[in-house]
């Protein structure tokens, strides 16, 4: 029911700078925790970094240094901000998020549908 919908993928040079953004379509759980992922044809998604609504961030390795995650609770958004860009960065990026309501309530893993970010000169 909690659909989350990417934005800003796109095509960047190596060494550039690009911004992503992931907005749930619901608003007012009680805690949350959201995130990226990213996925290159061929290999295993991987874990890019991802955000508790407490403030807890957690990136993948080979992004450590370059990419910083961070979100605006009352929106239930997070962002993507993506620096020193390489051709290893291009995949397709897809925004997760596990919410928990006022109730108590724990949704699904739920999943964007992607944006695709192209890194080449």
């Amino acid at each position: 029911q909690v659909q989350l919908v990417e934005s800003g993928g796109g095509l960047v040079q190596p060494g550039g700078s690009l911004t992503l953004s992931c907005a749930a379509s619901e608003n007012g759980f009680a805690r949350f925790r959201m995130g990226w992922y990213r996925q290159a044809p061929g290999k295993q998604r991987e874990l890019v970094a991802t955000l508790t609504s407490t403030g807890i961030s957690d990136y993948g390795d080979s992004v450590k240094g370059r990419f910083t995650i961070s979100g605006d609770n009352a929106k239930t958004t997070v962002y993507l901000q993506m620096t020193s860009l390489k051709s290893e960065d291009t995949a397709v990026y897809y925004c997760t998020g596990l919410f928990i309501t006022q109730e108590g309530r724990v949704t699904d893993e739920l999943w964007g549908q992607g944006t695709q970010v192209t890194v080449s000169s």
